[in-house]
């Protein structure tokens, strides 16, 4: 299996407590509290984002009226989340019969992270506190009633829910009993029982992947063995006893990510290998015979990695396969989604489209439409009838043809390497006109890439007549694993190199003022985003880091207790502290020991209770600039983690972006 450990975007466990209680004292803040930028200078930044704007900060980030609608299993209700006048999203069960709407899940302080169908009477939510990636499971009645916390143990967290179909039971995972390593339990959903399936025993070797059939059965799992090397282990259905499979490297890439029920040989499963390859690929493999049946797809530029399976109705069979490419890609199988995909195709042209719901008999499918100008809309698709109905349009008031074109891109590295990205282009580059760019380093960076469709940033930019240009740089995920390599410790390095000569790309079209480009970016990108402001110091007008890390020797220190077994990973990923050549190129980019090369102004934002990004990172970097003499708006939300989830903190910190670009490109 390949352990692109999404490292700035797992679920992980809770670093510090926060907030007041009843008696309004407060517990000790994270951070440095005399850090943080008072409202009122913050304020004065939106004064510069001047203009007769068509659209403002909340018509694109404020959450739309309703959202993540699901059918039933028995197809008789609709779930919905809803927007009071409070900005609480809760979920909504509609009676497609009488049109009786019923309150199921309340928002309060935390936001409701996930939610969905356990069977035709009860629900499951997860939850976590202040953004702390301490997620609970929790379970309802459709009416909001019998509501229990499924896993309520403090410190702990969720790793994976896995439902059983046609029973009261989920298999989750969770670091229950050693904060480093996820066990799997199965867990009755209207009772709250709990039986543990499984004991991970070694903190050192632990088992990092569970592999269940649809009954709730192991049928499989995965060692990760002195941090660098994967061991995948079969149960032989006739002995009971879980036999070795494949040995790989944890950079390549064998990961069972179904059986295949659809045969009558139980040991057949759909597999992802890159073993004899570059690219992912998807293959029909035995599991028991340790060999491949078939190869069932594969791309010559990216990997391929997904599936959709059929339920009991229709006997399990492969419905289709999907990947990212320069825009999402579908490859109908089975008879029944080629006629599904045919007759969508058929109604929404060139706008993507994904089925997100259905009852289990897929006589009712939810399916959800967008393009890089279309935030979204729900239909509904009847397969009976082969008609589609208008359910939801997300956001109406953004306007087609008002919105920007997102470009797909191409072009060389220094070493010769095909780079891919985007770039959303507002209509007076379009016109010929050169505008000025925000370049948008991703998050991760191992393993994610940007991909196309609607994005309310790029849109946002794009409605003050600003460029966006975002580079899927060397390590970025999709592309084969030769080119993820490629970018192993070279963070900081080859890769911001491809990020400038992706730059450079767009002022060469012509599309670009030279004299105004910003960087911003979360995550990494907010790495990125000082990396940039160091290594290129003159391309860049100014620069957003949005909770990204500014010293590799403290972000390793702060790892959670779970990351530790993957240590060894991550040493091959960024750099290895404990190697006195890796070191020295670990000082050489991190930011905060090159401070003195950066000449332009910075805004730094973070989430106070992140444990990704540690608070403090934020915090060195804004002393670090304004001992020397910069002034360093800083942005910390005590109730948000690594990133913000809340409605009005993500207006305000819009706002602020915003005026920040404006009296920077107005210089």
């Amino acid at each position: 299996m390949n352990f692109n450990i999404k490292l700035l975007i797992t679920t992980k466990v809770v670093l510090y407590t926060i907030m007041m209680n009843a008696q309004n004292t407060t517990t000790k803040l994270p951070g440095d509290v005399t850090l943080p930028s008072d409202k009122a200078s913050l304020e004065k930044l939106i004064s510069y984002d001047k203009g007769n704007f068509k659209y403002r900060v909340e018509d694109y980030f404020a959450r739309p009226n309703a959202s993540q609608f699901k059918i039933s299993p028995d197809g008789k209700f609709l779930s919905y989340k809803e927007k009071d006048k409070d900005k609480k999203n809760h979920v909504y069960v509609k009676d497609l019969k009488t049109g009786k709407i019923t309150k199921a899940i309340e928002e309060k302080e935390d936001l409701i992270k996930s939610y969905g169908w356990l069977n035709k009477t009860r629900l499951f939510f997860t939850q976590d506190k202040g953004g702390n990636e301490n997620l609970h499971l929790y379970a309802t009645d459709t009416d909001g009633s019998n509501s229990k916390d499924l896993t309520p143990f403090e410190g702990v967290t969720l790793g994976s829910v896995r439902l059983i179909k046609d029973t009261d039971f989920v298999v989750v995972t969770m670091n229950k009993n050693n904060r480093q390593i996820f066990e799997p339990y199965k867990i009755n959903f209207v009772t709250g029982e709990m039986v543990q399936l499984y004991e991970n025993k070694d903190s050192k070797n632990p088992i990092d992947e569970y592999i269940f059939d649809k009954d709730g059965n192991l049928r499989g799992y995965t060692v990760l063995v002195n941090g660098l090397t994967t061991h995948t282990y079969y149960k032989d259905l006739a002995t009971g006893q879980f036999n070795l499979v494949k040995k790989t490297d944890w950079s390549d890439t064998f990961s069972i990510i179904g059986f295949n029920d659809h045969s009558a040989d139980k040991d057949d499963a759909y597999v992802v290998s890159n073993l004899d390859s570059d690219k992912a690929k998807i293959l029909l493999y035995d599991l028991k015979q340790n060999k491949v049946i078939k190869e069932v797809y594969s791309n010559p530029v990216f990997d391929v990695s997904s599936i959709s399976l059929a339920g009991k109705n229709r006997n399990y069979e492969l419905d289709y396969i999907s990947y990212t490419g320069d825009k999402n890609e579908t490859v109908p199988v089975s008879a029944f989604y080629k006629e599904v995909d045919a007759q969508l195709k058929s109604e929404f042209g060139d706008q993507q489209f994904a089925i997100v719901s259905s009852d289990d008999q897929n006589d009712k499918l939810l399916v959800i439409v967008d393009s890089d100008k279309l935030y979204g809309t729900y239909y509904e698709y009847d397969t009976k009838t082969k008609k589609t109905k208008l359910l939801y349009d997300l956001m109406p008031q953004l306007k087609q043809e008002d919105m920007a074109e997102m470009r797909p891109i191409e072009f060389k590295s220094r070493d010769g390497l095909t780079i891919h990205g985007y770039i959303t282009l507002p209509k007076a580059a379009l016109e010929g006109k050169k505008v000025p760019l925000i370049v948008n380093p991703h998050g991760g960076p191992q393993g994610i890439r940007d991909d196309w469709g609607f994005n309310p940033e790029t849109q946002l930019f794009a409605s003050r007549g600003y460029a966006t240009l975002q580079v899927n740089f060397r390590i970025s995920g999709g592309y084969g694993k030769e080119f993820q390599k490629a970018g192993y410790k070279q963070i900081g390095r080859k890769a911001m190199d491809d990020v400038e000569n992706g730059v450079k790309y767009a002022i060469q079209q012509g599309w670009v003022d030279k004299d105004k480009i910003a960087i911003y970016g979360g995550s990494h990108g907010g790495y990125a985003t000082l990396m940039g402001l160091i290594k290129t110091p003159d391309l860049y007008t100014c620069g957003v880091d949005y909770v990204g890390v500014s010293n590799i020797f403290t972000f390793f220190d702060s790892f959670p207790e779970y990351w530790k077994p993957y240590k060894e990973m991550m040493k091959q990923i960024w750099y290895d502290l404990d190697n006195p050549e890796d070191a020295k190129i670990a000082k050489e980019v991190s930011p905060v020991y090159q401070i003195d090369k950066i000449k332009k102004p910075l805004f730094v934002v973070q989430g106070a209770n992140d444990p990704r990004v540690n608070i403090n990172e934020s915090d060195q970097i804004v002393k670090a600039m304004r001992a020397k003499g910069f002034e360093t708006p800083y942005m910390v939300k005590y109730d948000e983690g690594h990133g913000f989830g809340k409605e009005p903190n993500r207006l305000e910190l819009y706002k602020y972006m915003l005026g920040f670009f404006a009296k920077n490109f107005s210089k």
